[in-house]
């Protein structure tokens, strides 16, 4: 895992939810339980927004990638942002999917998964050097 403290990957994960919320699911249509962020409605904006959107979604991933996602779940994130790409571009449709698909939202799933294994293992691993445990 990365060599970053407890403290700091808190801090991180804290910060890219926030961000993730914010993106994907901070306002709420009134009368009904559908959550929008801002990932939909910069893809109302033609171009610059769907730039802007996507820089986001790749900072989310570079973060991740500092908190120690290799490989594929790298490959997973990348390709959850690439894909809300492609369909935001879009006009209005990109938007309407952007509402359900949530692309942050799903990579910070992704990454507290991995984050959690990670920190398990190091526990478990821990817990089975030190002396007298067993």
């Amino acid at each position: 895992m990365s060599q970053l403290t407890d403290r700091e990957r808190a801090r991180a994960l804290q910060r890219l939810d926030r961000l993730s919320e914010f993106m994907d699911s901070k306002y709420r249509i009134p009368l009904t339980g559908i959550h929008f962020g801002w990932d939909a409605i910069g893809g109302l904006v033609p171009v610059a927004g769907d730039v802007a959107t996507t820089a986001v979604g790749a900072y989310l991933v570079w973060e991740a990638r500092k908190l120690g996602a290799t490989g594929g779940l790298f490959v997973r994130m990348a390709g959850n942002v690439a894909l809300d790409t492609l369909i935001s571009v879009v006009p209005v449709v990109g938007s309407v999917f952007d509402i359900f698909f949530r692309a942050n939202e799903r990579n910070l799933k992704l990454l507290l998964d991995h984050v959690q294994q990670m920190v398990e293992k190091d526990r478990a691993r821990q817990s089975a050097t030190r002396p007298g445990k067993r």
